[in-house]
């Protein structure tokens, strides 16, 4: 029986010129189970894969929630615009409705019972003794409003140079709608050392033969009631000028001219230390 003689399956190496190997060449021959046809497979070592360049998952990741991020401030700046226009709204609705007036305050009588300037005689200081009578009115134009007011602190100054010359006080009241209330005998008094530059300006003011400026401002915190509607307190001032006021000679007192005084209300807002 005669021997066969297989083939070696090594590749045969061939001979480069110059005496060097060339380099080799891997063939993978597979076959498939079903009698298919036979595919080979050539394998490169010296060979480099394609780079293929990953996705950034970073900015996936980030993606939904700047979106929701956005989305929320929208939605809370609508929502704050919707306020608003309703607040701006309502407003507009209640003041057409029932037209909302300032109180108004009248100084009815101011009465001058003793405004006293004594000097030492080496001038080192000087002492200023006042006691004023003073009747007030207070009148609320609206009427389905309401003010309830805290406790007046009433000042008497000079119209020129703002010294002080007197202080008072006057009680809390509540003024409902369409009504007046008027206080008599409010007593405004003074008794205070005064310094060389307060003198200076408060004597050429006694001297006027046509009386001394003065003015009168009222400082107290309000409130405002519509219906079930409460307001804050807010600050207010009011401010009576054009006041012309007669020292009186001997013991009888002398009446001041009111007749051009004017009482004007302004609100008074404190932000921290400064007051509007």
């Amino acid at each position: 029986m005669a021997d066969k003689v297989f083939p070696s399956s090594k590749p045969t190496a061939t001979a480069a010129p110059g005496g060097a190997a060339a380099p080799t060449t891997t063939t993978t021959t597979s076959t498939t189970t079903n009698g298919g046809t036979t595919k080979s497979h050539l394998i490169n070592p010296t060979a480099r894969l394609p780079y293929r360049p990953q996705p950034h998952n970073r900015r996936r990741n980030y993606r939904p929630r700047r979106n929701y991020c956005c989305c929320c401030c929208f939605w809370i700046i609508l929502i704050v615009l919707v306020l608003a226009l309703l607040v701006a709204i309502t407003g507009t609705v209640l003041y057409v409705l029932y037209r909302p007036h300032r109180p108004s305050f009248t100084l009815a009588s101011l009465r001058i019972h003793r405004l006293k300037l004594k000097t030492a005689a080496d001038s080192s200081s000087s002492h200023l003794s006042t006691l004023f009578n003073l009747t007030l009115s207070s009148k609320n134009p609206n009427s389905h409003l309401s003010f309830s007011y805290d406790p007046f602190v009433i000042s008497c100054v000079t119209s020129n140079g703002d010294v002080l010359i007197g202080n008072g006080t006057l009680p809390a009241f509540v003024s409902d709608g369409k009504d007046e209330s008027t206080f008599r005998g409010v007593t405004v008094a003074s008794s205070s050392d005064l310094d060389a530059e307060t003198v200076n300006n408060l004597r050429p003011e006694l001297k006027k033969g046509n009386g001394v400026s003065l003015k009168v401002e009222m400082d107290t915190k309000v409130t405002a009631k519509m219906g079930g509607l409460k307001s804050k307190k807010v600050g207010i001032r009011v401010t009576c000028d054009g006041i012309k006021g007669v020292v009186p000679k001997g013991k009888s007192p002398a009446a001041a001219n009111v007749s051009g005084a004017k009482c004007k209300v302004d609100l008074r807002i404190k932000i921290w230390k400064w007051t509007f």
